[in-house]
């Protein structure tokens, strides 16, 4: 088969495919050929483009260096234009500032000269006075010397009619004078030391006054019983028990008496101990809320109740120290003084009893500038002993000293706790406030119960000595007896007359009755006119 194809001739037979060399030659060549031409036009191509490139970039130099060159020079006109501006602004505020100067200058000059002139008048002034002095000084001097020799002319005349030179009068004199210095003196003394004693006695009164009114506390007297409420009078049989077991077991285990009468729904616990009484209290309470009343439940109840009363003791202690601020207390002796909580003397709580004692203790100690804080200390456990007197031999004043020695208190307080009742002397003025402390704490009205009536009496008896004086209606004791009211009849008693009476009764108040602090003396007169219009 044959298939001419242009320049190319392919005799195909069915061994195969045969070409000639000069077709293969040619084969070669024309891609080469081909190539290079090409090539050649690419270069020819890229050369005309690089050219218009090339020129079109320094066309671009050329305008981006024109516009530069405008631009600076633009920048460099508005530069010297700011720069003109800123020499003439400069410029301005210079002249502005130096005429202010001048102008300164000038006022500064005008007011010299007017000072000079000024100067210069005083100056004429002070001449004139000076010479106008020297004349009156020579007119004093001729006057002295005068004076000098009237003198001594009299004094030659006294000593011709008394007879005595001048040193001898004057010995004389300095003898009398002496003498009577020496009577004023004696007499000064003993006035100085009389006010003394007086001044003395009102300010200790005053700083006394002062300290119970700054410490105002409130007293409840404490009893001896306790009552607890019952639900329904049934709980009475209950709490007696069958053969009455149940209450003997209350009572023995503690130590209180349970008094069970009439009363509807009440039962009575007595006992001197409070605390005691606050455990039987406690475990009857629970009981009752429980319901189930055997001799088994009853110790169980008041071990618990034991054991609250210890914590309220606990926690009484820390409230002492914590009002009254005394730190630092031995943990025993603060269970001690929570015990106080559950002690009464004469029905007034100790506790609060030696937390006011402190505090008024700390409150003199203050007014004497000494120790506040050992003051305070002193009086809080002052009566420590009573938390053991009832189960140990000896005075609560003997058992306090030896539980402050115990536990490491200083030798000033051990010594405050021994001398606060007067067993031994005072030797501290610490020693001393106590003792002033725990007098105020229970004489004030109503913090014992023996005090009650003393009181009362004194009361009675302040009204009825204003009373005994003519001219008054009524009397009215008030301000716990530091103050007293006189209603006079005004029209036996004058406006004059009532000064004189207040003075007379407030010197037989002093004469004739004791109390702490001052009496205020307070009378009044009142007139009235009543008409009825008809």
């Amino acid at each position: 088969m044959l298939i001419v194809c242009e320049t190319t001739l392919f005799i195909i037979d069915d061994g195969g495919v045969s070409m000639s060399a000069f077709q293969i030659v040619l084969m070669i060549l024309l891609p080469v050929v081909g190539l290079a031409a090409g090539f050649f036009c690419g270069f020819l191509y890229r050369k005309n483009v690089s050219e218009k490139v090339i020129g079109s970039a320094e066309a671009k130099a050329r305008d981006i260096v024109n516009d530069a060159i405008k631009t600076a020079e633009t920048k460099q006109k508005e530069a010297l234009l700011e720069a003109k501006e800123e020499i003439h602004r400069n410029r301005t505020e210079a002249e502005k500032e130096l005429r202010e100067r001048r102008n300164e200058v000038q006022r500064l000059e005008k007011r010299i000269l007017q000072r000079e002139e000024s100067l210069d008048k005083r100056s004429e002034s002070f001449d004139r006075k000076e010479t106008v002095l020297e004349s009156k000084m020579k007119d004093a001097e001729e006057r002295i010397a005068e004076a000098e020799r009237v003198k001594v002319a009299q004094q030659e005349v006294l000593e011709q009619i008394s007879g005595f030179s001048a040193d001898q009068a004057k010995t004389m004199l300095l003898s009398n004078l002496e003498n009577e210095l020496k009577h004023e003196k004696a007499m000064m003394i003993s006035e100085i030391s009389t006010r003394t004693k007086e001044e003395a006695d009102t300010m200790a009164k005053e700083i006394i006054s002062l300290a119970v009114q700054k410490c105002a506390a409130d007293h409840i007297s404490e009893t001896t019983v306790s009552v607890v409420a019952l639900p329904n009078d049934e709980m009475k049989g209950r709490i007696i028990g069958r053969e009455g077991r149940n209450i003997r077991m209350i009572e023995q285990l503690t130590g209180v008496d349970v008094i069970i009468d009439d009363t509807p729904e009440t039962i009575t616990l007595s006992c001197f101990n409070i605390a005691r009484r606050e455990i039987a209290r406690i475990a009857l309470e629970r009981l009752i809320q429980d319901g189930r009343i055997h001799p088994t439940r009853i110790s169980d109840m008041v071990e618990k109740a034991k054991r609250e009363v210890d914590q309220v003791i606990k926690k009484e202690g820390e409230r002492a120290i914590f009002e009254t601020g005394v730190h630092g207390v031995h943990p025993e002796m603060l269970k001690l003084l929570g015990r106080l909580h559950y002690r009464t003397s004469y029905g007034q709580n100790v506790l609060k009893h030696s937390i006011e004692v402190s505090h008024i203790a700390g409150l003199l100690a203050g007014e004497l500038h000494i120790d506040v804080t050992a003051a305070k200390r002193a009086g809080l456990l002052h009566d420590i002993g009573k938390a053991l007197d009832q189960e140990t031999e000896g005075s609560h004043i003997s058992i306090g000293v030896d539980i402050a020695r115990k536990y490491k208190e200083s030798e000033k307080i051990i010594h405050a706790i021994e001398a606060h009742h007067g067993d031994v002397e005072a030797k501290t003025v610490l020693a001393c406030i106590v003792q002033a402390a725990d007098a105020i704490s229970a004489a004030r009205p109503g913090a014992r119960r023996e005090d009650i009536e003393s009181y009362i009496k004194r009361l009675e008896r302040l009204e009825e000595l204003a009373h005994s004086f003519g001219g008054v209606e009524k009397t009215y004791a008030i301000q716990a007896g530091r103050e007293i009211r006189v209603l006079v009849k005004p029209e036996e008693i004058a406006d004059d007359d009532m000064v004189i009476l207040a003075r007379d009764i407030a010197k037989k108040i002093e004469d004739e009755l004791e109390y702490p602090g001052q009496i205020k003396v307070h009378v009044i007169r009142e007139s009235k006119a009543v008409e009825y219009a008809k």
